[in-house]
């Protein structure tokens, strides 16, 4: 049926842009600022072994399964999701799939921007000088003055959010394709000048071994619950971003093998990250479980009294910039997508209308940092509840549906049509697709409801 079709909001130049939009997407801040901190609090190499076994056995196939649906749909994936129910001849409320995902990428954008705009008052900070030479305290309280002040927070959070949109609204191969052909490979460069600059300290050594030497005693059914969780944040899996970057996908381009390249350079990129950084830490007498401070206070102390502080530290947050910009471009294109299809409105309106809906959400969690502070549910204020709605529920529960829609629900004569695998490797995704991952899922739940 969609064989030969094309998204109305056109496609990907080449399989290489492809790989770097949907890279991109998966390379963020789950990469650069969550994953050293959460492999700190879960005890490093045991937990980094989990990790990189949920991307295996749940990951890569359920990506393989999001991009196959996004481009056997070509449009949003609110009405992809329809349009796939109709031809597999299933029941239309399938389409709440393509919902619960378009909202919990609206969610993290929201936190996320908030975040990015963290990074971007840090590379100021970077700039002028003000980690030399400074002790803990002041470290701490650069950082606590900024959580305190809401003004400067949303004025970042604003220009963040505009940079998003500027980029989302010039379209699939104006705006995010040239913007992920820039910022992947200088994010690259980055990186690889970080962790080289980290091999040169004296606690490289010990870095490596925090990172790869198992300790399997720090692994509980929360720590694997936060390992899956953060392989489906990091690839972006169950948020809609996939499943609408691969319905701009061109139909001779093999979803397998990109699938592979694009989990591949994600795991490397959060694996580098670790390495940039904990040698750092360590280096520094740190504190490797330092939580979301890690890269906000920890790093810069760090920064502070090396030789070549100055310009790592402030290409440390440029590359942080970098990271979350390629990513938020593809949080908010579901939602843009959406309203372009079904409101008969032009992508700059969507992208005005939903980036200052996001914004507005973005700024109720700025509040949670200082004047909305005592403001909780279930013990959580606005921030730490949409960061575990979203990465610990929303995105295993989009992505297990993702699972069972493409393994028991989508003809296998379609999914075959779009992968183009061999017999023994179709197999072996199917059987992937149908059992595993979402089994895999489940029990955790389990788990957390206390069933298990």
């Amino acid at each position: 049926m969609t064989e030969k079709t094309q998204s109305i909001h056109g496609q990907w130049s080449s399989r290489f842009a492809f790989i770097l939009a949907a890279t991109g997407s998966a390379v963020g801040l789950g990469n650069i600022w969550k994953f050293p901190y959460i492999t700190g609090e879960n005890g490093g190499g045991a937990f980094v072994m989990v990790y990189l076994l949920c991307i295996a056995v749940l990951g890569i196939p359920i990506m393989i399964a999001e991009i196959t649906l996004g481009r056997r749909g070509r449009q949003s994936p609110i009405n992809t999701m329809q349009t796939l129910s109709e031809e597999s001849g299933v029941d239309p409320r399938w389409q709440y799939v393509g919902w619960a995902g378009m909202i919990a990428g609206f969610l993290i954008l929201a936190y996320y921007s908030v975040i990015a705009g963290w990074s971007m008052a840090y590379i100021v900070k970077a700039f002028f000088g003000n980690f030399i030479n400074s002790d803990a305290e002041e470290i701490q309280r650069l950082f606590e003055n900024l959580m305190a002040n809401p003004v400067q927070q949303i004025f970042w959070h604003t220009a963040f959010m505009m940079a998003t949109m500027y980029f989302v609204m010039q379209g699939v191969q104006g705006g995010l394709e040239k913007a992920v052909r820039f910022l992947m490979p200088a994010l690259f460069v980055i990186l690889i000048l970080l962790v080289g600059y980290a091999m040169s300290t004296g606690a490289y050594e010990q870095g490596m071994n925090f990172l790869f030497n198992p300790d399997f005693s720090k692994i509980d059914a929360d720590a694997v619950l936060t390992a899956m969780g953060h392989a489906f944040f990091t690839l972006s899996l169950g948020m809609g971003a996939i499943m609408a970057y691969g319905s701009y996908l061109p139909n001779h381009v093999s979803i397998a093998k990109t699938t592979f390249f694009i989990a591949g350079a994600d795991t490397v990129v959060a694996l580098l990250a670790g390495i940039a950084i904990f040698p750092l830490v360590f280096a520094n007498n740190l504190e490797a479980s330092a939580g979301p401070g890690l890269i906000f206070q920890t790093l810069p102390l760090a920064f502070g009294h090396m030789s070549g502080g100055w310009l790592f530290g402030l290409l440390f947050f440029i590359l942080l910039f970098f990271a979350a910009l390629s990513s938020s471009i593809s949080l908010i294109e579901p939602a843009v997508a959406w309203l372009v299809e079904n409101k008969n409105i032009e992508r700059h309106q969507a992208c005005v209308w939903s980036g200052a809906a996001c914004w507005a959400l973005g700024v109720g969690v700025v509040f949670s940092f200082n004047i909305w502070a005592d403001l909780k549910l279930f013990d959580k204020n606005l921030f730490e509840l949409l960061d575990y709605l979203t990465a610990n529920l929303m995105l295993p529960l989009g992505g297990m549906a993702i699972a069972v829609f493409a393994g028991w629900m989508m003809k296998t004569q379609h999914a075959e049509q779009e992968l183009e695998l061999p017999a023994e490797g179709f197999q072996a995704w199917r059987f992937l697709i149908k059992y595993v991952s979402p089994a895999a899922v489940f029990l955790v739940f389990l788990h957390v409801l206390g069933v298990l």
